[in-house]
């Protein structure tokens, strides 16, 4: 696939995708009695790419839509936010995919149904990836969502990180599992394993480390990452923070108090924000894991899974202030890695 138009701005950040049209319940209860909705965006790359350009970042997103107004919707959003979609085609022959999402008042997490099935971004394939455009970029992030939508779009996430990884650039990798796309479950854990091992940072969360290499202990299952080829591994823990490893460093760094949490979806997509972001400008791994925490604390505290991504004026406030106050993120408590 060639890129349409003259020479391209590089870009920071590259990554790619399904995104949907989402439609949030105005009530709490099961979804078939809920009457109204509103209409939001979903797709955890987007997510993702959302923060960053939020924050400063050039990023450039990959996807096809279809020539409806949900893709109209999405394109609509891509322009809103600052995102290059200069790789994102209309298909004429396909739909753009939605959802339904519950509205929840305990915190507990949402029910989500999704009609995506055939999609538009399910054909995502070879033909999509444009050289001089993804290797513009010195950052590519990817999520185990787009290579469980079909096998094309899995041969597409794999050429990608191979490609940069060729190229010297750096990679992330957020597991994001979802069993029900892919053919069985031990599809899915060979995949994102060996996806996996095409990034110098990966991001699961505990429960999906867990299903993903066997072992239950943070310290284990980022040694399994190691042992593969990451530079850092960062397992997600929830309300507790999150555990990091490097070949010479590990420690907690304790999560960020939440008092009303009003919807989850969309924590680990904040949670990437914040690490992906602080590495790229030169922080170090453990306050890249504290920025992360920090950043999906915001996200779980709003209805949506982007609308609680900072902008940089909201987030250089906040990492002030804490640096100023007496009770500001707690230092990393480190466990020598061996």
């Amino acid at each position: 696939m060639s890129t349409p138009g003259a020479a391209l701005d590089a870009l920071d950040v590259i990554t790619y995708g399904e995104a949907m049209a989402m439609f949030v319940a105005a009530e709490a209860g099961p979804l078939a009695g809920v009457g109204q909705f509103t209409k939001r965006i979903a797709g955890a790359d987007l997510n993702v790419a959302i923060g960053l350009a939020r924050l400063g970042f050039k990023v450039g997103w990959m996807s096809r839509v279809g020539n409806d107004s949900f893709g109209q919707y999405v394109r609509d959003t891509l322009t809103g936010e600052g995102i290059d979609q200069r790789c994102v085609s209309t298909d004429e022959r396909y739909p753009t995919g939605f959802q339904l999402k519950s509205k929840n008042d305990d915190g507990s997490d949402p029910a989500v149904e999704y009609f995506r099935k055939g999609s538009a971004a399910s054909h995502l394939s070879l033909a999509d990836y444009a050289a001089d455009y993804v290797l513009s970029a010195r950052h590519l992030h990817l999520t185990g969502v787009a290579p469980a939508i079909s096998a094309s779009s899995r041969e597409l996430a794999f050429h990608l990180a191979r490609e940069m990884r060729a190229a010297g650039k750096t990679i992330s990798f957020d597991p994001n599992l979802r069993p029900t796309l892919w053919p069985s479950r031990a599809a899915m854990v060979e995949g994102l394993n060996a996806l996996a091992a095409l990034a110098d940072w990966v991001l699961p969360g505990i429960g999906e480390g867990e299903i993903l290499t066997g072992y239950t202990e943070p310290r284990d299952i980022a040694a399994f990452y190691l042992e593969r080829g990451a530079r850092g591994v960062i397992i997600k823990l929830g309300a507790q923070g999150a555990y990091f490893r490097t070949a010479d460093d590990a420690g907690m760094i304790a999560g960020q108090p939440v008092a009303n949490v009003v919807d989850t979806v969309g924590a680990g997509d904040g949670f990437a924000v914040g690490v992906v972001s602080a590495l790229l400008e030169g922080k170090s791994l453990p306050q890249a894991v504290a920025r992360g925490n920090r950043i999906g604390a915001l996200a779980i505290q709003v209805i949506g899974d982007s609308e609680g991504l900072p902008r940089r004026a909201e987030l250089d406030a906040l990492e002030r202030a804490e640096a100023a106050s007496p009770v500001a993120t707690p230092a990393p408590s480190v466990a020598t890695a061996a």
